[in-house]
């Protein structure tokens, strides 16, 4: 089988997306100490160093998507219980009547839809 191209080895994968990773050479970033460690167990390969858990953003943070799939999961549910069938639901947002379902049946979605109220009340 071919390896893949020097271009694609540099890039990463992501979501159905590609992204450029950003190489550096760990003799000008790491001190000698630890650059040493590094070339015992690693020596001539590439390695990825993932970022710091508390830098990293969920999936939607920066978009705003996670928000956006939040607020039509909310709208969905509020539709149903309004007496929208499940089959009108899946046609309105182009979704499975298992992924219709699973929002509906979402207790997390529930709670937030119950809190809606009580949010409306405290700000009047």
């Amino acid at each position: 089988m071919r390896s893949p191209s020097r271009r694609v080895r540099h890039l990463e994968k992501h979501a159905g997306r590609y992204y450029k990773l950003k190489y550096v050479n760990a003799k000008d970033v790491l001190p000698p100490d630890i650059l040493a460690m590094v070339q015992k167990y690693a020596c001539g390969s590439l390695i990825y160093v993932p970022k710091k858990n508390e830098e990293r953003m969920s999936w939607g943070q920066r978009s705003g998507a996670k928000e956006q799939v939040h607020q039509r999961n909310i709208s969905i549910l509020e539709a149903y219980r309004g007496g929208t069938a499940v089959s009108d639901l899946m046609e309105e947002y182009c979704l499975s009547e298992a992924s219709i379902r699973k929002i509906i049946y979402n207790k997390s979605n529930i709670q937030a839809l119950q809190a809606l109220p009580q949010q409306a009340s405290v700000s009047a």
